[in-house]
């Protein structure tokens, strides 16, 4: 019986930011270069350990407002027609979904915002923490990957000198030109142990995330999944009440069911390493499209496995398409690896796929349904006795995921779509 959970919080936080950033070589451990920078900043300025850590957290998820691989990409490479207020606002209202990160979403919000266009003073900790987080991207994203970082120091320090004033406040570029003497700054900003680093030595070192934090933080990356597309839009929201109303079926306890929705929110966490030109066709995919789109439950396990505690939740989220007879991807594993839990998340993704409705088709009939999971359960691909349970309650199940989708929907019509539409008219550029 599995009761209250927890995870080490940096562990945490540090995977969940690589998850964001693993897309592509040219972002990798952007958000964590920018975190270790902010946070050595904050800390030569003296702030309070409660300023750190809101700067920190703004920092390690400052991208999370860039939904897509092409929108992270396009953002880091600096191009001129990007509207970088676009992330700024999506990443504050990703973040406000949560009590935990909600004290940093105005940092996130506004960390793009110059000196120039603030009213407040320099020791609001909101205007601190934004401009902390501004000079610490820009640092990153001045760094070349192909190129010592020692040979790199001078031009980048000479480049944040000549911002000091109109762009960020000149005693927060002082407190950087005096940490960047060093080069142990710079070769641990660039060492491929930054996340050794920051988990044994940085701000949540010693801290716990319990169950609570881990489910709304879940759910802010069931949003950041699903809303890369309007075609997936609601598509992790119904794959975890599926599979909390299955569990509860079978007999899970009340933290078993907690588990199984966080792995249902997760279960796709992958995909933020998919393009969504591929994501978005309407046409069959080719096989090179197809194998990109396989990643995506290795990179959701790698991810996940890589969290104290989670092990479960990582399998669970991971193993949904994987077959009981070894066909599945990406690790083919047979029905004696795979535990109940996974059984229940196969079904429950199957199920929501063919359920929901996609801007190319409407959401299928019970009795099409039930003959494509009949048939799945015929080829030893799922569990007969997930898949009868999921029969035998076909309203019920339907009828709640129907339900759970349209508020997920809702959230993302009247926040998130509006923004992207109304991002132009933002106050500042």
């Amino acid at each position: 019986m599995i009761h209250e959970f927890s995870a080490p919080f940096s562990n945490f936080v540090l995977s969940l930011s690589d998850a964001i950033d693993i897309a592509s070589p040219d972002i990798a451990s952007h958000q964590m270069r920018t975190a270790f920078i902010a946070w050595k900043i904050a800390k030569a300025a003296g702030l309070s350990d409660g300023e750190i850590n809101n700067i920190f957290l703004a920092a390690i998820f400052h991208d999370i407002g860039a939904l897509s691989l092409e929108d992270k990409t396009r953002l880091h490479a600096g191009l001129k027609n990007v509207d970088i207020n676009a992330h700024c606002i999506l990443g504050e209202e990703l973040f406000s979904l949560s009590s935990l990160l909600m004290p940093s979403a105005r940092i996130v919000r506004y960390h793009h915002r110059p000196w120039r266009s603030w009213d407040e003073v320099i020791g609001h900790p909101d205007v601190i923490g934004a401009q902390i987080v501004f000079l610490a991207d820009t640092i990153e994203r001045a760094v070349l990957r192909n190129e010592y970082i020692l040979h790199q120091v001078d031009d980048i320090r000479t480049r944040i000198a000549s911002l000091a004033g109109p762009t960020i406040h000149k005693d927060i570029v002082e407190i950087f030109m005096q940490v960047s003497k060093h080069e142990d700054f710079w070769l641990d900003m660039v060492s491929p142990r930054l996340y050794s680093l920051l988990l044994h030595y940085g701000p949540f070192k010693k801290n716990e995330i319990f169950q609570k934090d881990i489910f709304s933080i879940a759910s802010i990356f069931r949003h950041l999944v699903d809303f890369k597309s309007r075609f997936t839009a609601t598509h992790s929201t119904g794959v975890a009440q599926c599979a909390v109303m299955l569990s509860q079926y079978l007999g899970f306890t009340d933290s078993e069911t907690t588990q199984m929705e966080i792995a249902g929110y997760f279960h796709d966490l992958g995909k933020l390493a998919v393009p969504n030109s591929v994501l978005e066709k309407r046409g069959k995919l080719t096989k090179r499209e197809f194998e990109i789109i396989r990643q995506h439950t290795y990179f959701t396990y790698t991810v996940l496995s890589t969290i104290g505690g989670l092990d479960l939740i990582a399998e669970w989220a991971a193993f949904h398409h994987e077959k009981l007879d070894g066909t599945g991807y990406p690790f083919h594993v047979k029905a004696d690896k795979i535990n109940i839990g996974a059984r229940i998340m196969a079904v429950a993704d199957i199920f929501t796929a063919l359920f929901e409705n996609r801007p190319y088709r409407e959401g299928m009939a019970m009795e099409q349904i039930k003959k494509i999971l009949s048939a799945q359960v015929a080829n030893q691909a799922l569990d007969k006795l997930v898949v009868d349970i999921l029969l035998d309650n076909f309203k019920d199940v339907a009828g709640n995921v129907r339900a759970r989708q349209k508020e997920s929907e809702a959230l993302f019509e009247m926040k998130f779509a509006k923004i992207k539409d109304q991002v132009s008219s933002a106050p500042y550029a």
